[in-house]
């Protein structure tokens, strides 16, 4: 797991590693805040935005520095996130003095929507003390057709991941969707995904809302992880083990992937660009997606 030290040296931020389930945990609720280490979640998400009323908003700071040096301790393996409200908030600025203070390995930025607006909530965070990295929520129209402008940010703004914000954009673009399906939303999804590979960032799908529905939430995380999506963000704790199960490579995938490893590890293979493996050829392009499969798996090699 990387430490504050490399985040703050922006170390790591491809470095493979389990995103299937990114749970987010009210900042304002201290027994969530205490279930959420052993709920088994590969992204713990402490959330000051949308999930805490406005008056609610100072009680949730003051429990979120302890609580993120909390589950250092008993979530260790999980990645630790702090979603804070938006650029231009009054809450911003006490939200970014927080983040220097705690130092999760990553900070959420809500509501970015240019790249103009990231660089600038970039240099609040680096004014304040925090120099490590950032996910940003894409849920807006202007946000999507910004997004490779955005992208491009990734070593100026320290832009490690994108996450898909599909509540408010479905709202915003008048989305209607029928149960579990969205399929008006699948064609901006993609480019989200497009933008995030691009760059060489994570990649997070939005939420399912019904956390009464095991089917649906099933269906979107299937359909999710067959666009190509590193994982899924969820707002209830039942989503957990559905949502790194529906993410979790096959046996057979895993070994396929040991297999590709191995053969590029073999010095006898250096400056190889193909490999025959089982009866195929593979590429040298496939040792990327071979590893993340073993980060996804829990396998380390």
């Amino acid at each position: 797991m990387q430490t504050s030290s490399d985040v703050a040296r922006g170390e790591g931020r491809n470095a493979p590693r389990a995103r299937r389930s990114a749970l987010f945990v009210p900042g304002d609720k201290p027994r969530a805040l205490e279930k959420a280490a052993g709920l088994g979640a590969d992204v713990l998400i402490l959330d000051l935005e949308d999930a805490v009323a406005p008056a609610s908003k100072a009680a949730a700071r003051e429990a979120a520095h302890e609580a993120v040096a909390a589950w250092r301790g008993d979530a260790k393996e999980a990645e630790h996130v702090l979603r804070i409200n938006a650029l231009g908030d009054e809450h911003f600025g006490a939200d970014i003095a927080l983040a220097a203070a705690a130092c999760p390995d990553v900070v959420l930025l809500p509501k970015v929507d240019s790249p103009a607006a990231l660089r600038e909530a970039r240099a609040a965070l680096d004014g304040a003390g925090y120099h490590g990295l950032v996910w940003a929520m894409i849920e807006s129209p202007t946000a999507v057709l910004n997004l490779r402008l955005i992208a491009e940010m990734t070593s100026a703004a320290r832009l490690a991941g994108l996450v898909a914000g599909t509540n408010d954009l479905g709202a915003a673009l008048r989305c209607r969707f029928s149960g579990e399906r969205r399929d008006p939303l699948l064609p901006h999804l993609a480019q989200i995904l497009l933008a995030a590979r691009s760059a060489g960032l994570i990649a997070l799908d939005g939420v399912y809302n019904e956390f009464s529905d095991p089917v649906g939430f099933q269906f979107q995380a299937r359909e999710a992880r067959q666009m190509g999506f590193d994982g899924k963000t969820l707002i209830h704790p039942s989503q957990v083990e559905p949502a790194n199960r529906a993410f979790s490579p096959s046996p057979q995938e895993v070994d396929w992937a040991r297999m590709v490893v191995a053969a590029f590890d073999d010095s006898a293979q250096a400056g190889r660009g193909a490999i025959a493996i089982g009866g195929r050829m593979v590429e040298r392009l496939h040792l990327g997606p071979a590893r993340a499969i073993l980060a996804a798996s829990g396998d380390r090699s």
